[in-house]
C-alpha cells in the first residue's frame, strides 16, 4: 500500500482534530514498514517528520518557504503526478485540489446544523470547497454512528460509503491518586478533588453559558466547596460569556484558566471532582471520553455522538433546561453512589476507546481502496 496522509491540522497548539491527525500519523509512522510508501502531506508540500509540524518555529519557516513557490498551475500537476497509486486520506474534512480521489474525516456537521454558531470565514469555506470534495471522495470516515448517520440523511450518501471509528484517550488520561497531582494542582491553587471541570473553547454550542448559569444556581455551599474550573481556548462569539466567567470570578466559584499546556491537562482531569460537558452538538465529544478514562464521574449531553460516547457511564441532561441541568450537576457532586458506579464504568467504556484501535481500524478501511 502507498499511503499519503494530510497533517494540515498539526498546528500547535493541538485542538481535537490536531490531536486526531497525530494520533494517526505517529502510528503510521511506526507502521512504515507494512507499506510500499508511506508520506505526509502539510499545506502543498510534503513532510518527513510530523513532529517538526508541533515546533512554532517550523510553521514560520513554511510560511516563508510557501512564498517562493513555483505557479499554482505548474505545482499542481507536478502534485497530482506525484500522489499517482497513492490513496489519500484527509483527517480534516477537505481534499486538496491536487488529490483526485480520496479518503476524508468528516467529523460533524456543525457548520451546516448550526451555522449560526460558527465565524463567517468558516462557513465561507465549507460552501467553497465542501462540495468539491465530497464529490471526489471515495469513501469517508465519521467519528461516531451520529454524525455517519447525519451524512446519510443530509446529503443521501450510501451507508456503504460511510465508515464510522470512534476517537481514543491517550494513556496520560488516567486515574492518579492525590499525591500524583497534588503539586501540578497547587500551582493553580487547586486541590485534588475539590472543584468540578469543564474544557471546552469558548464557543456558542458548547452551552458553557447555561453551564454557568446553572452552577450559580447550585446551593451555595456546594458552590463554594466545589468551584468550577473552566479551561480552554477563547473561541468566538463570546462576549457575554466572557462577562459571565468575570462576574464568577470576582464571585470566587469559578476560575478561568484558559488554554491549558498538554502536560498539565491529564493531571488537571484527575483531580476533579466531576467533569461537566453540556455541549448541545457534538461529532464525538473527546473530553468527555479524556474525562471517563480518567476516572472522574462526568455529565454531559442527551443530544447528538454524546450519549453514543457515554457507553452507558456518564449522567445525561437536556443542556438547555435550566433545571435539568442544575440539578444533574448537584447529583454527579454529591451524590457519592452514583459517583463511585458511574467512575467505575467510565473506566470501563474508556478502556476500549484507545488510539491504536482507532488507528488499526482506520488503516482497515485504507485495505479496501489499496
Amino acid at each position: 500500500m502507498k499511503l499519503i496522509l494530510a497533517v494540515d491540522a498539526l498546528v500547535p497548539p493541538l485542538t481535537g482534530i490536531g490531536r486526531y491527525a497525530w494520533e494517526l500519523a505517529s502510528h503510521y509512522h511506526g507502521m512504515r514498514h507494512e507499506l510500499d510508501s508511506m508520506r505526509f502531506f502539510f499545506a502543498g508540500h510534503w513532510i518527513g517528520n510530523p513532529a517538526d509540524l508541533l515546533q512554532v518555529a517550523a510553521h514560520t519557516q513554511k510560511h516563508k518557504r510557501r512564498l517562493l513557490r513555483p505557479p499554482k498551475s505548474w505545482r499542481q500537476w507536478h502534485l497530482r503526478r506525484e500522489m499517482r497509486g497513492h490513496l489519500f486520506h484527509s483527517p480534516n474534512y477537505f481534499l486538496p485540489e491536487s488529490v483526485d480521489s480520496g479518503i476524508v474525516t468528516v467529523h460533524d456537521l456543525s457548520v451546516f446544523k448550526y451555522p449560526e454558531m460558527h465565524p463567517a470565514a468558516r462557513i465561507k469555506h465549507f460552501e467553497s470547497s465542501f462540495a468539491s470534495t465530497l464529490a471526489r471522495a471515495a469513501h469517508l470516515i465519521t467519528d461516531s454512528d451520529a454524525t455517519r448517520n447525519e451524512i446519510i440523511d443530509y446529503f443521501g450518501w450510501s451507508p456503504e460509503r460511510i465508515t464510522a471509528i470512534a476517537l481514543g484517550a491517550r494513556a496520560e488520561f488516567r486515574r492518579r491518586d492525590a499525591p500524583e497531582v497534588a503539586s501540578a494542582l497547587s500551582s493553580y491553587g487547586l486541590v485534588y478533588g475539590g472543584y468540578a471541570l469543564c474544557v471546552s473553547t469558548l464557543e456558542p454550542r458548547k452551552r458553557i453559558d447555561h453551564l454557568l448559569a446553572a452552577y450559580l444556581d447550585l446551593p451555595r455551599l456546594v458552590r463554594a466547596r466545589y468551584p468550577l474550573v473552566l479551561a480552554g481556548s477563547a473561541g468566538w462569539l463570546n462576549d457575554a460569556l466572557r462577562e459571565q466567567i468575570e462576574r464568577g470570578e470576582k464571585e470566587g466559584w469559578l476560575r478561568y484558566l484558559g488554554f491549558v499546556d498538554e502536560a498539565f491537562l491529564p493531571l488537571l482531569y484527575a483531580g476533579a471532582r466531576a467533569f461537566l460537558y453540556p455541549s448541545v452538538y457534538e461529532g464525538f465529544g473527546l473530553p468527555v471520553l479524556e474525562a471517563m478514562a480518567s476516572g472522574v464521574p462526568t455529565l454531559t449531553s442527551n443530544s447528538s455522538s454524546l450519549p453514543e460516547v457515554a457507553g452507558g457511564a456518564a449522567l445525561l441532561v437536556e443542556p438547555d433546561n435550566h433545571e435539568v441541568l442544575r440539578s444533574g450537576i448537584e447529583q454527579v457532586l454529591c451524590d457519592d453512589a452514583w459517583r463511585d458506579t458511574a467512575a467505575a464504568r467510565g473506566l470501563r467504556v474508556a478502556s476500549v476507546l484507545t488510539w491504536e484501535r482507532c488507528a488499526k481500524t482506520t488503516f482497515e478501511v485504507y485495505r479496501r481502496f489499496s
